[in-house]
């Protein structure tokens, strides 16, 4: 059996990302896999593909807003969407590299996972510094100190070169997975995942 990690990308502004955060995990573990989640800007990708998000697109809006709330329904998963949509969540995701250098990947996760469960279910505007930082403080960390970790360009050069690397293997939406070397994007990849982690390559 392949054991390879299941690496999975995602950004903090992505509500389909904040939902297959939710179940990725557990998907994995029962095929006797990990994960290794990287935090990435979506707007990285959008700038090669030359498209925008979804919801820029009047007529796609209403659908897409619809289809967020229903999908996190349909998996389980409270979801509201924020008044403010999309926003700007580098610094966010530069915390998660902050603390994946620092304190090791298992403290990463845990806070990207309380970050999206704050901003999809709770509201709280990620792209606000003040509310940031009471986020960071909520999760045990020294607010100062986060905010000079987002603030810091090691840490902005550290998420460029992510998402770079993420560009370079084809990443171009969110979430999206690479397992065994074949990439799939999207929550709604759910089923096909588990095949082929049940069965293998189809």
């Amino acid at each position: 059996m392949n054991s390879s990690p299941i690496a999975f990308y995602f950004d903090f502004s992505s509500p389909y990302s904040y939902i297959a955060s939710e179940w990725i995990e557990a998907l994995a573990a029962r095929h006797g896999r990990t994960v290794a989640w990287h935090a990435m800007l979506l707007g990285a990708s959008f700038q090669v593909t030359d498209i925008r998000t979804p919801v820029s697109y009047p007529l796609k809006r209403e659908y897409t807003l619809r289809d967020f709330e229903r999908s996190a329904r349909f998996a389980g998963v409270p979801l509201k969407v924020p008044e403010i949509f999309p926003i700007a969540t580098q610094n966010a995701a530069r915390v998660f590299w902050w603390l994946h250098d620092t304190d090791g990947a298992d403290r990463a996760v845990a806070w990207a996972r309380h970050a999206l469960r704050a901003l999809f279910a709770r509201g709280v505007d990620l792209s606000d510094a003040a509310a940031l930082r009471a986020l960071c403080a909520e999760f045990g960390l020294a607010a100062a100190q986060a905010e000079a970790a987002w603030n810091d360009p090691q840490r902005k050069a550290r998420l460029k070169a992510v998402n770079d690397a993420a560009i370079a293997v084809g990443v171009f939406g969110a979430p999206f997975f690479v397992i065994d070397g074949e990439p799939f994007w999207g929550n709604d990849r759910r089923p096909q995942i588990e095949r082929w982690l049940e069965q293998g390559p189809f």
